[in-house]
């Protein structure tokens, strides 16, 4: 056991999702975004389940890959991170963990026996997954394919179909574990849907650059007070007026209404962060499943 002592920003290391349909820049905006946070390529991993899709942007710089092959199971994305960790990878990206999920669920599906007392098998894998993502000693970026959708929009007078993206293909509740997400529209424009950085929410859309990666380890790196991120003493006054944001919370009686909840208010995200993830798993346990009408992912 550790000794207590102060914390320190300078010890944070980020977890950033970046989420968006095929062709919306994800893998390029995830290496700018790596660059910024080190400035060293060799220093750069890149877990890559999308068919080496990741050597395609090789002209960036000599940053490293190791493949996934098929079947995509959690177990093969721990072995990856732990090889990049033990290399003294700095930032490494996982691209994408959409097919972590779609393996888990094809698995679950040809399970033999009871299909709700199944996921009792499968959660602990995938949540193995996760806790190496926040316990690894480097940076982590993300990338989570979203569903495809068209619309149509008026250009010139034309009704012109256009590809958008709808939710990101994993678990729901992904957010909750990931410091920052954006989502990339496929104009390649960026936008924060979570940011407890307060950098990047309630922003203009912008191009993800390595600049932005800079902008994020500086905050890793700021030893004093965030000038972005309120203290949460300088939040008495906003608990004073939401006593009841609690019970707001614990009438959430599913996820959409969680997350809904959770994005509505990014100035009490950090304030409530425990409470937030106490009704999660309350919402997960077995006997709210079907009581909320949700899939038992």
């Amino acid at each position: 056991m550790e000794n207590l002592r102060v914390s320190k920003r300078s010890q944070a290391r980020i977890r950033i999702a970046i989420q968006g349909t095929s062709g919306s820049g994800k893998t390029y905006s995830s290496l700018l975004l790596a660059y910024g946070l080190t400035t060293n390529w060799t220093k750069i991993a890149v877990i890559d389940t999308e068919n080496q899709s990741a050597d395609l942007y090789a002209n960036l710089g000599q940053y490293n890959v190791i493949s996934i092959s098929s079947p995509h199971t959690p177990e093969k994305y721990v072995e990856a991170i732990e090889i990049c960790e033990n290399a003294g990878m700095e930032v490494i990206i996982i691209d994408s963990i959409s097919h972590e999920w779609e393996t888990l669920l094809d698995i679950q599906s040809n399970m033999p026996g009871n299909s709700f007392t199944n996921w009792a098998k499968i959660t602990p894998r995938h949540n193995a997954l996760i806790n190496k993502i926040l316990s690894s000693t480097a940076h982590v970026v993300a990338t989570v394919r979203s569903k495809q959708d068209y619309v149509l929009t008026d250009k010139n007078g034309k009704m012109v179909p256009e590809k958008v993206g709808l939710k990101g293909v994993q678990r729901d509740g992904l957010e909750y574990d990931f410091t920052i997400v954006f989502d990339v529209n496929i104009k390649h424009q960026a936008s924060a849907s979570k940011d407890r950085t307060g950098m990047f929410v309630d922003k203009p859309e912008f191009t993800i650059t390595s600049a932005t990666g800079k902008q994020i380890l500086e905050w890793c790196l700021e030893g004093g007070k965030s000038s972005h991120t309120p203290d949460v003493f300088s939040l008495t006054e906003e608990f004073e007026k939401n006593l009841q944001f609690l019970d707001v919370i614990q009438a959430c009686k599913n996820m959409d209404e969680l997350i809904k909840l959770f994005n509505a208010n990014p100035s009490l995200q950090h304030v409530y962060r425990e409470e937030f993830i106490a009704q999660k798993n309350a919402i997960r346990q077995p006997s709210n499943f079907r009581q909320n009408g949700t899939t038992a992912y």
